[in-house]
């Protein structure tokens, strides 16, 4: 599967089943898990259906290439956030895409402005934190604030730091689909 054969929901979900279950970037749970994860936060925060199908999918551009698992461990930063949000940009509005093409520099400048939040990632996030530029300027903290939709993906990028629990029972990949199916352009 790759960013272009992604035509519709049903693509979406066919291609969590064929990759779904491989690693998770150095974390104990698969794509999969971590997918449900996040999105369960976010449903449990009441978030709209754009977002919580934002927070299903932030990683989605993981699914979409053939890299190893362990990439970010052998230097190489895969760019998800613009191929996942490439590869959704013609089914999802702006609600959806937007926070997915944002939440990696929403941990770059998280860690830029919030001393503690450095100190919650997982090694993971730090190794690829390295690969994804590291904290922000101050140019770059102001056009990430000029993003309309910067605070979603503050929020998307929350849920996603959480999303990493071994042992957290989620609703299935199948509770989900009316979130993607209501949030579609």
């Amino acid at each position: 599967m790759n960013a272009n054969t992604i035509l519709n929901v049903e693509d979406i979900v066919n291609t969590f089943r064929l990759r779904g279950a491989s690693e998770y970037g150095g974390e104990k749970v698969t794509q999969l898990q971590h997918a449900l994860q996040a999105a369960m936060s976010a449903e449990q925060e009441q978030g709209s259906p754009e977002l919580i199908s934002a927070a299903l999918l932030h990683d989605f551009g993981h699914l979409l290439h053939n890299l190893p698992d362990d990439a970010p461990d052998q230097g190489v930063d895969d760019f998800h956030e613009n191929t996942g949000h490439n590869a959704l940009a013609k089914l999802f509005p702006l609600a959806v895409v937007e926070p997915i093409k944002l939440h990696v520099s929403a941990k770059r400048y998280l860690c830029t402005t919030d001393s503690n939040y450095f100190s919650k990632l997982s090694e993971a996030s730090v190794t690829s934190l390295k690969l994804q530029g590291g904290t922000m300027s101050a140019e770059e903290l102001t056009v990430f604030e000029s993003h309309s939709y910067w605070q979603d993906a503050l929020r998307l990028r929350i849920w996603d730091d959480l999303a990493k629990d071994p042992n957290l029972q989620t609703p299935d990949l199948q509770h989900f689909i009316p979130y993607l199916l209501t949030a579609q352009t």
